[in-house]
């Protein structure tokens, strides 16, 4: 690949407007009108051409007076900033800390800073799970935890991961393990505990 020297500035142009990501590293173009400089793969909106400058490394956009663009991170110094990937890592966190509570998606979606629809495709495209299944898949694991562990029935458990009704922990159990819960039990622990609901 070319240096940013070797380049003309049509070639840099149309790489800018068709979001080439084969130019990362190589180039950075900077936007008069917003002050920001971004990757030749940045999907942000296609500035005037009039408007755009080229710098070959970030520290020289810099230089010149040019803020990182935050949503393709040119000042890392990586070949490939992932935009989405602190997004999963801050929804699985969310999760993980919440699943207890009823969150819906559109608060995850605001408190990781995205909107419902692209959060529910970017989490499904990255786990083959949306928000609401991963929460589903965390209760019920840590409902075989509390059932191997506990003396507590099912009831109790539901309430405790978070569930409002037992009939929605038992429906969750079994699609995720294809036992009721006290089926999982005595197949783990070889005998059954009083106060089971199934």
């Amino acid at each position: 690949m070319k240096d940013q020297s070797e380049l003309s500035k049509d070639t840099m142009w149309k790489a800018t407007i068709s979001c080439d990501p084969a130019y990362d590293g190589i180039f950075f173009y900077a936007v008069k009108t917003t002050g920001v400089f971004c990757r030749p793969s940045c999907k942000s909106k296609i500035p005037n051409c009039e408007n755009v400058s080229f710098f070959s490394n970030a520290n020289e956009a810099q230089r010149a007076g040019y803020r990182p663009c935050k949503r393709c991170r040119p000042d890392l110094d990586i070949k490939v900033y992932d935009p989405f990937e602190s997004v999963l890592e801050d929804t699985i966190r969310l999760i993980k800390n919440n699943y207890v509570q009823t969150m819906p998606l559109h608060e995850i979606a605001t408190r990781v800073g995205i909107s419902p629809f692209h959060l529910n495709r970017i989490f499904k495209e990255r786990t083959g799970d949306t928000p609401r299944k991963y929460v589903e898949k965390m209760r019920v694991e840590k409902a075989k935890e509390l059932l191997l562990t506990t003396v507590c029935n099912s009831t109790e458990i539901g309430y405790q991961i978070g569930y409002q009704s037992i009939s929605s922990f038992y429906n969750a159990f079994k699609r995720n393990t294809g036992l009721s819960p006290s089926q999982f039990r005595a197949s783990h622990t070889g005998k059954t505990v009083n106060k089971e609901l199934d």
